[in-house]
């Protein structure tokens, strides 16, 4: 019996005794790796900018949320999570923050195509949705 299809008995047979437990030993050895090495790939991203922080804030284990503060400051959050083979970047705004995050839809791309660029780009679309409060609450109140 090749050792994948052992895995596959093992992963079966664990599933039927507890789903619960199985789910989290398979998100531990499957996808945590995952999401660990999108988070370090975001930490490079900023090794070379003294005045860009992030502090994490809101994590769990399936999603990792750092506040980006600039300069000190708070801006708004970065929500980075797998799911589904998919990398995910989401932006949120923060609390005791002078800056607020535009909807968007979040930013994917299949696991296998996350590298450093990448990695920029999406940091990049997720800076594109970043405004003042005073320019966001103006731009909802002329919508209304």
């Amino acid at each position: 019996m090749a050792q994948d299809s052992f895995q596959q008995v093992c992963d079966g047979l664990s599933k039927i005794v507890d789903e619960g437990h199985f789910e989290r030993f398979r998100w531990d050895r499957d996808e945590a790796p995952k999401l660990k090495r999108l988070v370090e790939l975001v930490h490079a991203a900023f090794e070379e900018r003294r005045d860009f922080d992030m502090a994490e804030e809101g994590a769990t284990a399936e999603l990792k949320r750092f506040v980006i503060k600039i300069h000190g400051k708070r801006t708004i959050a970065v929500a980075i999570s797998y799911e589904n083979g998919q990398a995910v970047f989401r932006a949120d705004s923060v609390d005791r923050s002078a800056y607020k995050a535009v909807p968007g839809d979040p930013i994917t791309t299949a696991y296998e195509n996350v590298d450093e660029d990448w990695i920029k780009q999406a940091l990049q679309a997720v800076f594109s949705r970043i405004r003042t409060a005073a320019s966001s609450d103006s731009s909802q109140q002329e919508a209304a």
